[in-house]
């Protein structure tokens, strides 16, 4: 019964979230409402819900089992630093070999985010996120580590399908920097099996890509505007 249910949770977590994303992709508008996105949003929600369930209940796994046993000041230390990595040198060297390699960069999923209201795209990072983050790196990791015995193994299956998901809103250019990026997010795991550490480091990643960084962007150019001669 717990093999069964440990195959169950693994297809809900590498695949599920992809399944999601393109459905949201597919059936929502360009630039989506509120009531577009919050039924998809719910979904994914669930989707953790459902995973945690088996893995807490059907598979008997403790916190340490799924990484939440290595928790400490460090992993403020060591998010920390991952987010200052990944904000003010992965990020713009990202955009700049995007451009380079003429592969559309972050500005059509921005676009796509950018009608929703503040408070719910905040909402939806810190879901989403550390939900990936939680999905993908310590329980697929764990699970798919406990099954073949290769750590490495589990750590590309999972990877493959972090980036995977990224396609339907991000295209082929964002997804293959997150090959990078998730690369690294899932060499820290294996490291230090902190997820508390990755999700904090994810989330506030995201919160300055997709909402600090963008908006404060789009008022520098509404004050540009305003002010220049007509």
């Amino acid at each position: 019964m717990s093999a069964a249910c440990g195959w169950i949770g693994l297809t809900l977590a590498l695949i599920g979230p992809g399944v999601i994303a393109l459905l949201w992709s597919r059936w929502t508008p360009p630039q989506p409402s509120l009531a577009d996105s919050a039924p998809w949003l719910a979904a994914f929600a669930l989707l953790i819900a459902a995973v945690a369930a088996i893995a807490f209940g059907c598979e008997r796994l403790t916190l340490a089992d799924v990484g939440w046993g290595e928790i400490s000041w460090r992993s403020l230390l060591y998010a920390a630093a991952l987010t200052l990595f990944f904000i003010f040198i992965f990020g713009p060297l990202a955009v700049h070999a995007l451009a380079k390699m003429k592969l559309a960069s972050f500005g059509a999923g921005q676009n796509k985010l950018a009608a929703l209201p503040s408070w719910y795209l905040c909402l939806t990072i810190v879901i989403v996120a550390g939900g990936e983050e939680w999905l993908y790196r310590a329980y697929a990791i764990e699970r798919l580590y406990a099954m073949t015995g290769l750590i490495w193994l589990a750590g590309a299956a999972s990877l493959l399908a972090f980036a995977a998901v990224h396609l339907p809103l991000w295209g082929i250019g964002v997804s293959l920097t997150t090959l990078v990026s998730g690369g690294i997010f899932t060499a820290a795991y294996i490291w230090r099996r902190d997820i508390a550490c990755l999700i904090l480091a994810h989330v506030v990643t995201d919160l300055y890509g997709l909402l600090i960084a963008p908006r404060r962007t789009h008022k520098l150019a509404a004050a540009a505007s305003v002010h220049e001669p007509d």
